[in-house]
């Protein structure tokens, strides 16, 4: 929690922040001084902060931050502290999260933009929220807007068992869609059909587009949902059907490498896109909708968070460690 006032007005909290690029211990616990909210901004006092694949690339250096020393971190959720005098849409003693940039989560608070932030439904908890809206904004904007997702339709989603797939998965199974789904062990493929994927396969030793075709009587899918990259890139490709839309949204593993766009023709006139949650979520009226629909999934007992780890802030580290060895499911949270 927010620590003291300094002379100046400002106050001193304790934060996590990216001293230069590369490996977890470059995250470093630091006090830094925050000011009185902008007119345009909320100051938020952080409940519990999210943890997400994200976060990795920036403090990598596979997206570009600001100059370091930086914040980092995209999604928390607290207490509104104080209004800048521009905002009338909140007030001290909201309940609010958020998925946003600016750079900036991992602290026991800080003043972000009120056009990025949203009320925090009665029904969620703290823990909820940090969890839920990264990763939940982006399946909401996959299946309801980069693909139209229908009952009937079978997809195939890699990485079923993490954060984005479980939720992806029960959102799915709610609309009547059937969801093949890649796992890397058979514990992890427990947990994705227990979420509602109706067949896992195992990429570490199965053929995975052999597998879909098995499963799709020979069609193979008319859409992939790709967050994991260069590693996943050509068993991706190879499941398709004719004139399906490969979703690559993440690099997990890295970044896909250069290729030849007359191959999409060879293998049936097939569709790709690289679609990001800042994008689909630029719109202030656009992101409240996609968390709102997000919530009512939430609330409606469709979509069950499932916080599987939780760590202290400090031990930053520590939690960018795991989540890069593939030790996490479902959904990770920093306590503050």
């Amino acid at each position: 929690m927010p620590v003291s006032n300094n002379e100046d007005g400002k106050m001193e909290v304790g934060a996590i922040r990216l001293t230069e690029h590369g490996g977890p211990d470059v995250l470093q616990w630091q006090s830094v001084d925050l000011p009185a909210p902008a007119a345009n901004e909320v100051q938020v006092r952080h409940h519990a902060v999210g943890l997400n694949y994200i976060d990795v690339y920036h403090r990598s250096g596979i997206y570009p931050t600001p100059e370091t020393p930086c914040g980092i971190g995209m999604e928390a959720a607290g207490i509104v502290e104080a209004v800048g005098s521009d905002v009338k849409d909140m007030k001290v003693g909201d309940r609010v999260a958020y998925a946003s940039q600016p750079l900036g989560a991992y602290s026991e608070a800080r003043n972000i933009a009120s056009d990025r932030v949203v009320l925090l439904p009665d029904e969620i908890s703290y823990d909820q929220g940090a969890a839920m809206m990264l990763q939940g904004m982006t399946v909401e904007y996959l299946l309801q807007r980069t693909y139209q997702l229908k009952s009937g339709d079978t997809v195939l989603f890699q990485a079923a068992a993490g954060g984005v797939g479980l939720l992806f998965c029960q959102w799915a199974k709610s609309i009547g869609a059937r969801v093949i789904g890649t796992v890397g062990s058979e514990e992890k493929g427990e947990i994705a059909k227990a979420a509602g994927c109706s067949d896992v396969i195992y990429y570490r030793h199965e053929d995975v587009p052999a597998r879909v075709k098995e499963l799709t009587d020979g069609k193979g899918v008319p859409v992939v949902f790709d967050g994991i990259g260069k590693d996943t890139w050509e068993m991706s490709l190879a499941s398709l059907a004719p004139r399906g839309l490969m979703v690559t949204f993440g690099n997990a593993s890295g970044k896909v490498p250069p290729f030849d766009i007359n191959r999409l023709s060879a293998m049936g006139s097939l569709y790709v896109t690289r679609p990001t949650l800042m994008t689909y979520t630029a719109d202030s009226g656009e992101m409240r909708k996609s968390a709102n629909d997000l919530f009512k999934k939430v609330i409606n007992g469709d979509v069950d968070i499932k916080i599987n780890q939780q760590y202290l802030l400090r031990e930053a580290a520590e939690a960018h460690r795991a989540l890069e060895a593939r030790e996490t499911t479902g959904s990770t949270i920093f306590n503050v």
